[in-house]
């Protein structure tokens, strides 16, 4: 592995190593770090994937997360820790429920449910994941495109993402090239090694399922990432593990956009392993703003 990635990747797993504070009242207290962001906001991947590492702390060993709904309630800052409450709201013979709340400032930035849950039995299926798409290593990684960009922002982001990423058909940073059709496939990967922890993994690509996710509402509408005055923010964040994987694994991550109105952008993906085993699912919706839809001043 090569040294700069094995630094992401150190920390991403520092970001995801909390600390417990000792403090006890009705909830179990942690604090963790903030990254840099361009924007100088807390990235919604992180604070997700550092609630449910919160959560994790608190159930009993070998029950895994199998769902969490999240609502970001509000801009966090990048510069400032995080403080992260867990309430243990119900432990039972195989599920367990945490209400998690992120806080800067005192004041909630993120609230989420979490749900864990035994390793059971029982019926099996699953969607197809999409047939002939390219190989990964045929494709161009997110890093290197992005790091010849003339925008420093992005520059530095590609030079500090834990993950390696490679659009099918290409990615829409700069320019929409290809059919302004409202569904692609990502592939993703960690660029280094992880721990051996389910645990770990799966708020891994809590993480990584932040990036993108919206992405084909603006091919649909051949709308550049870029493009000057376009905004957006998640709005809130579903996601559900259906099985064990690895993120340090070429992961496949499909995504369409079913609605666009008011404002706001759904989202639907599911991740599929390289040999096609459906592995999580995830639905955002957010706000997606062009300037050409700006309210009129007054």
């Amino acid at each position: 592995m090569a040294p700069e990635h094995r630094s992401r990747i150190d920390g991403l797993l520092r970001t995801l190593e909390l600390t417990d504070t000792g403090a006890r009242t009705s909830a179990d207290i942690f604090t963790g770090p903030s990254h840099w962001m361009p924007n100088g906001r807390v990235f919604g991947g992180q604070v997700l994937a550092q609630a449910i590492r919160a959560a994790s702390y608190t159930v009993a060993e070998g029950r895994e997360i199998h769902s969490l709904h999240g609502y970001f309630v509000r801009p966090g800052d990048a510069a400032l820790p995080i403080t992260f409450s867990v309430d243990r709201t119900h432990d039972g013979r195989s599920f367990s429920t945490r209400r998690v709340q992120a806080y800067q400032h005192g004041l909630p930035i993120l609230s989420t449910l979490c749900s864990f849950q035994d390793d059971d039995p029982g019926l099996e299926h699953q969607a197809e994941m999409p047939a002939d798409l390219p190989e990964p290593e045929t494709l161009q990684s997110a890093h290197e495109f992005l790091g010849a960009s003339d925008f420093e922002a992005m520059r530095r982001l590609a030079s500090e993402f834990p993950f390696d990423l490679r659009h099918v058909p290409n990615s829409i940073y700069f320019t929409v090239d290809d059919e302004q059709v409202a569904h692609q496939a990502v592939w993703t990967r960690a660029l280094g090694e992880m721990p051996d922890d389910q645990a770990i993994h799966r708020a891994a690509l809590a993480y990584a399922s932040d990036i993108g996710i919206l992405e084909p509402i603006f091919r649909r509408h051949g709308i550049a990432l870029t493009t000057p005055g376009v905004k957006t923010a998640s709005l809130d964040h579903a996601m559900w593990w259906h099985r064990p994987f690895r993120v340090d694994e070429w992961l496949l991550f499909v995504t369409e956009s079913p609605s666009a109105s008011g404002g706001r952008g759904l989202s639907l993906g599911h991740y599929f392993t390289r040999d096609g085993v459906l592995v999580a699912t995830v639905a955002q919706e957010g706000m997606v703003r062009h300037p050409r839809f700006a309210p009129p001043r007054s």
